[in-house]
């Protein structure tokens, strides 16, 4: 376990590469003895340091396609600030990130806080509506060479959201039966569904509520909670539109300006 200076060191480091678009080398290569717990309060220590409201949380890395394209074995996991949201009619700018990219979700837009002890039907009766959500990736360690310990440090590689219009009942829809076909620039690019994500994003959601609690963190009524991509991730280009459409749930925009 690092000390409390370490892990204030490291976490500046992290913000410094994302505040000056300079990634840095794997957190794991300077201090090989770091863990999960050491890297969520490095996460923790940023959160509390940008001073924003939470708006949800996430988890990343959750589907086998995922994990392989990443080289890690098992989810991250992260905060989703009031800032990070992003507006489907707005363009982003592309040159504002690291090694931007994109990924097709099936948000949870949650009634109640889910305690720690849910199970999938559980996190269903306290989910509001299943949104159809795009989500921008980024990595602030250089070239993507992440481990778990350097993604979950890095707020699980969060750079922002969007959340689509339509807003679906977990009653009306098999959240595991969602077919999600992302789009860039009018040609599919990626294709998947949901139960891509740990056979159902609902069980990534109740993994999320146990693996935080021992953080002091809840996931709370209205909160946002994206449980991982159902689809791999694609890189974003200045100019480019992506779309993301899920079966029965509708579609999430998003564009980068020229």
């Amino acid at each position: 376990m690092l000390s409390a200076e370490t892990r204030g060191g490291l976490a500046e480091r992290l913000w410094r590469a994302e505040r000056d678009r300079a990634p840095i080398p794997p957190l794991v290569e300077s201090h090989p003895g770091i863990d999960v717990v050491d890297a969520y309060e490095i996460q923790l220590i940023n959160i509390r340091r940008r001073g924003t409201a939470v708006a949800g949380h996430k988890v990343g890395l959750s589907s086998p396609a995922m994990q392989q394209m990443m080289g890690v074995d098992e989810p991250d996991y992260g905060h989703l600030l009031a800032d990070m949201r992003l507006a489907e009619d707005v363009p982003i700018d592309a040159r504002a990130y690291c090694y931007p990219r994109v990924e097709a979700e099936v948000g949870f837009l949650l009634a109640e806080d889910i305690p720690p002890d849910c199970d999938e039907q559980g996190v269903l009766d306290r989910t509001e509506a299943l949104i159809p959500s795009i989500e921008l990736i980024d990595s602030r360690i250089r070239d993507w060479r992440i481990g778990i310990a350097d993604t979950i440090a890095d707020n699980a590689s969060s750079a922002g959201y969007v959340l689509g219009a339509q807003r679906v009942a977990p009653a009306e829809l098999d959240p595991r039966g969602i077919d999600a076909v992302l789009h860039r620039n009018g040609e599919v690019v990626a294709e998947g569904r949901s139960d891509a994500v740990l056979g159902n994003p609902a069980t990534a959601v109740a993994w999320l509520a146990n693996e935080v609690a021992g953080f002091g963190v809840r996931l709370r009524a209205g909160n946002v909670v994206l449980p991982g991509s159902c689809t791999r991730a694609i890189d974003l280009r200045p100019g480019d539109f992506f779309q993301a459409e899920f079966t029965g749930l509708g579609t999430a925009g998003l564009t980068a300006k020229p």
